[in-house]
């Protein structure tokens, strides 16, 4: 099982996705995804993941995911991919 941490502010946040308190945060959640993590963050959003790879062990699945302009990051596996 995957960790998950988030922020959103729509004021802005003042902040980059390398903030201590969000390095602090994925740090305590390294037990529940000890493969890797991520970070991504604009002006009023910010998620950090920590990965337990079980399927697709490739950088491919890495996350935050981002394409054509969209950011997600979730728990759980993609069927039929």
């Amino acid at each position: 099982m995957c960790g998950i941490v988030g922020r959103v502010d729509l004021r802005g946040i003042d902040q980059p996705a390398t903030a201590p308190g969000l390095r602090r945060a994925l740090d305590r959640l390294s037990r529940r995804g000890p493969d890797g993590n991520g970070t991504w963050s604009d002006s009023r959003c910010m998620f950090g993941h920590t990965r337990l790879a079980i399927i697709d062990l490739s950088d491919a699945a890495r996350q935050p995911m981002v394409r054509d302009g969209l950011t997600i990051t979730f728990n759980g596996e993609i069927y039929n991919y």
